[in-house]
């Protein structure tokens, strides 16, 4: 599995077909749905595509365009070749998604089609607060840490944006490695100790059912680390290692068993949790891009109904200004990141290339809007702390997350926008499954394009307007939806709208449909680019890697996990 997908002379060239094919169409990536209508994007595309197009079925959509798998294309008319074309080089040059072996177009894994929302394969421990997703993520790549450990002779992982602690669980309790857990949201972490408590309850129980000691537990399970803290893109490697080590600087001991009740076995004597540390200021917890920005905060917050951690530990400002020879002593390790969000994703992989300690790195990215750019320094949603985490004696760096490879960055059209990357992190098969159904979900983006139109008639500066999320939008007739979204936007509710150009813009739907589906079919190949352009880097800095389709992507959309491992003696 670990053997490099293809050469080092076959990446580049495929990043140079991938940014020549992206440049040609970026006024499709580039293009966004809500002005389909105030833009006139329909007649943007060539007039041949357009008297092919314009009368397709939903299902006809998913199944000429965007299904990569679909065989029996049963066309309408006769498309021009520029058409066929494009969805053609879309296709080819797009990693796939599926796993070999695996029955395409499965919307669930095996493990769940006995029970919707439990695993099969993840024992029943593991399963409490995690959703079935989560469930099918943390089991697929612990199981792949694993591999990767026993590779590497390495013991050790350090988890990067660790949420809520379920891959730290597992990795820990079910797998039996020492594991360092660092998350940038204090809250999440204070949950993850929670949980953690919880598990050792229930082990204790079933310990107790079969006449097991608890001393046995706490004497030969390696329990997890927490780690409060913020993994600055710009710091250096030894930054990065100051935090971790903080971690290994404090008392070593179980996190209270928390269960149901206030009761608590008695072989247990620590209160609160003794194995989390804070690495930075409280006002600087907000996460940059850690995974922590994308868990589920409404579902943290009401389940966490008491904090286990009340006495967060303060970094000894003496050792975290140790001397940097003093670094080599900490043992090696394997790095991971699940759904590592922007930046954060290349952040990780600067650091196993650069770090000696790290051995190996699973990385799965996500939020490649986030990304930083030289044209776009400063995505939304960016968020830089306003004072240093912990002292530094190495570099920063300047470098943006994309592209990071000299080689991408060399090729002409290799820019790839925000509104590009925001698009890559759509999900293609979840789209196509409701184009199928012709659900009445694919109304909501027409909805919001006509929406649009009325807001620049009244208000031309006021563009692309943020409207958060209308609950049940495409159950409401479209007067109901416009008086809700004017108002988000400070406009009258009741500004008297065109009744016979509703109707109009109505009647058009499926094209908005069909414009959306054309640039959805780009998404994975800018993924692609993204995800190529950090293989290269790696060959760049002597070290092979493997892109492997982890997840069901009907499951989890952001399914791939790049794999490396570093040659011995590096």
């Amino acid at each position: 599995m670990f053997t490099p997908s293809f050469s080092a002379e076959q990446q580049r060239e495929l990043a140079k077909r991938l940014a020549a094919f992206l440049s040609q169409y970026n006024h499709l990536t580039d293009s966004y749905i809500i002005e389909f209508f105030s833009e006139d994007l329909w007649h943007t595309l060539p007039s041949t595509w357009l008297l092919v197009l314009q009368d397709l079925t939903y299902p006809q959509i998913a199944d000429l365009l965007l299904d990569t798998y679909h065989e029996d294309r049963r066309y309408p008319s006769v498309w021009p070749l520029s058409l066929l074309a494009f969805r053609a080089t879309a296709h080819a040059l797009a990693f796939p998604r599926e796993c070999r072996g695996k029955v395409a177009g499965l919307l669930k894994p095996e493990e769940f089609q006995e029970n919707q929302s439990q695993s099969s394969l993840l024992g029943h421990i593991f399963r409490k607060h995690v959703k079935p997703k989560k469930q099918h993520e943390i089991r697929k790549l612990g199981m792949l840490v694993k591999q990767l450990c026993d590779q590497t002779d390495c013991r050790k992982v350090v988890d990067v944006g660790s949420g809520q602690g379920h891959l730290t669980r597992f990795l820990s309790f079910g797998l039996g490695l020492s594991v360092t857990a660092i998350e940038a949201d204090h809250t999440l972490v204070s949950m993850a100790s929670r949980f953690d408590g919880q598990l050792l309850w229930a082990l204790e129980k079933e310990r107790q059912k079969k006449n097991y000691s608890s001393s046995q537990l706490a004497l030969s399970q390696p329990f997890p680390r927490h780690v409060a803290g913020w993994v600055n893109p710009r710091a250096s490697w030894e930054a990065f290692i100051k935090q971790l080590r903080a971690a290994d600087h404090i008392t070593k001991g179980p996190p209270t068993p928390s269960g149901p009740s206030k009761k608590r076995p008695r072989d247990f004597d620590h209160q609160g949790c003794s194995c989390i540390i804070q690495t930075s200021p409280s006002h600087n917890s907000t996460c940059l891009d850690a995974h922590s920005q994308d868990a589920n905060k409404n579902e943290a917050e009401e389940e966490l109904s008491g904090n286990c951690c009340s006495d967060i530990q303060a970094v000894d400002q003496e050792f975290v200004s140790q001397d940097k020879n003093s670094l080599q002593s900490r043992p090696d390790f394997v790095l991971t990141g699940l759904h590592a969000c922007g930046d954060l994703s290349a952040t990780l992989l600067r650091h196993f290339v650069n770090c000696p300690h790290v051995r190996g790195i699973t990385s799965v990215a996500c939020c490649y809007m986030k990304i930083t750019t030289k044209e776009n320094p400063t995505p939304p949603g960016l968020v830089i702390p306003s004072a240093p985490l912990i002292p530094d004696t190495g570099s920063f760096t300047n470098e943006f997350g994309y592209p990071m490879s000299s080689w991408v960055a060399g090729l002409p059209g290799h820019q790839l926008s925000y509104k590009a990357r925001e698009g890559a992190c759509h999900a293609v098969e979840d789209y196509i499954r409701r184009l199928r159904e012709e659900s009445e979900l694919l109304r909501t983006h027409c909805y919001r394009a006509m929406l649009e139109t009325f807001i620049r008639d009244t208000r031309p500066d006021l563009r692309r307007a943020g409207i958060q999320t209308i609950k049940k939008a495409h159950l409401l007739p479209f007067i109901e939806y416009a008086r809700l979204g004017l108002a988000r936007v400070g406009l009258p509710p009741n500004l008297p709208l065109d009744l016979e150009r509703v109707e109009a813009m109505l009647r058009h739907q499926n094209r908005v449909v069909v414009y959306f589906s054309l640039a959805l079919l780009l998404a994975p190949v800018v993924e692609t680019l993204v995800l190529l352009d950090r293989m290269i880097y790696l060959q760049e800095n002597g070290v092979d890697c493997h892109l492997v389709p982890l997840f069901n992507p009907n499951f989890s959309p952001r399914n791939f996990v790049l794999v490396a491992l570093k040659p011995s003696g590096q």
